[in-house]
């Protein structure tokens, strides 16, 4: 029997994370967001937390664009461009970096191209858009939890880096 688990939020203030331990300990499935998960993917160590992980949890605030059952998508705090977005996924399950990526993350990569575009629809930058993705070190990654930004609002240059 597996729990469903929908809303991340809402799962922290429901109060099921004991239910959630007691299940996934006696080797029930967890679903998350229509994903399967355990209580380390949902839940990583406090060691390993990142800002993303608090914005998800609401410990630390943001402004919202687009939020579902996987995904989450705020304005970034330091723009980069008149609309700046970054999208996550609302678990890791290992996607530190997009270099993480094993053939079970399809689906959630997937999705989190697809709000990248309905993000630009809704700030009304259909027409020009930049997704960025920054991988590890070399690529100026700053927070080890996968993230999109969607960049647009002005003329965008080329080469970009």
């Amino acid at each position: 029997m597996a729990a469903k688990i929908n809303s991340f939020s809402h799962f922290l203030n429901s109060g099921s994370l004991r239910q959630l331990i007691v299940s996934s300990s006696s080797k029930n499935s967890i679903v998350f967001g229509g994903f399967p998960a355990t209580t380390q993917t949902i839940f990583p160590p406090l060691r390993t937390r990142t800002r993303f992980d608090k914005i998800i949890s609401k410990e630390i605030p943001s402004t919202i664009v687009y939020e579902d059952g996987k995904v989450l998508a705020f304005r970034d705090i330091n723009p980069q461009a008149p609309v700046h977005v970054i999208v996550i996924p609302k678990f890791r399950d290992g996607l530190t970096k997009l270099g993480k990526a094993e053939p079970r993350h399809s689906e959630i990569l997937g999705h989190l191209l697809y709000t990248a575009k309905m993000v630009a629809e809704k700030e009304g930058i259909l027409d020009g858009f930049r997704v960025v993705v920054n991988n590890g070190p070399g690529g100026c990654q700053s927070v080890y939890h996968l993230h999109l930004h969607v960049l647009g609002g002005r003329q965008m240059k080329w080469p970009p880096g």
